[in-house]
């Protein structure tokens, strides 16, 4: 399984917030801090923000930060949320599959068992689990209020 660059850039962002918790980031700082455009991180931004995850703020002094606290933020739900829409493999997805084997396939059920499991893993690791006392993460996404 390979992450999609939308979600490995919203859990950038969520960690971002995380590590500078109660600041209101710009986007222009936060995109230089986690390595990517501010066109892309717009678009995370703005899915996080529908999501419930982030409030953002407009105008001069404008920017985002985290909605929840980190402890309330589990990395699963965020990982379902970004990828649940994306079918792993063809056959996962029965309007467009086209795979002779579907009918009598055993593999697409176990792959299906293993990234349940793999989600089910993520559910019990929160945001909080990810940035507490993590003082090297800590130095790399510490943004200086503006």
């Amino acid at each position: 399984m390979r992450l999609t660059t939308k979600t490995n850039l919203a859990m950038r962002v969520l960690m971002a917030c995380a590590v500078n918790r109660g600041q209101v980031l710009r986007k222009h700082d936060l995109a230089r801090t986690v390595n990517a455009s501010e066109a892309h991180l717009a678009v995370v931004i703005n899915q996080l923000g529908r999501l419930g995850f982030l409030t953002t703020v407009r105008g001069r002094n404008g920017g985002l930060k985290l909605r929840l606290a980190p402890e309330d933020i589990s990395v699963g739900k965020v990982f379902r949320l970004f990828e649940g829409g994306m079918p792993l493999a063809e056959c996962f997805d029965r309007q467009t599959n086209t795979c002779p084997l579907s009918s009598c396939c055993r593999l697409s059920g176990s792959i299906g068992r293993a990234l349940e499991a793999f989600f089910a893993t993520l559910d019990d690791v929160t945001l909080a689990d990810l940035v507490e006392e993590n003082a090297g993460l800590a130095r790399i996404l510490e943004i200086e209020p503006a």
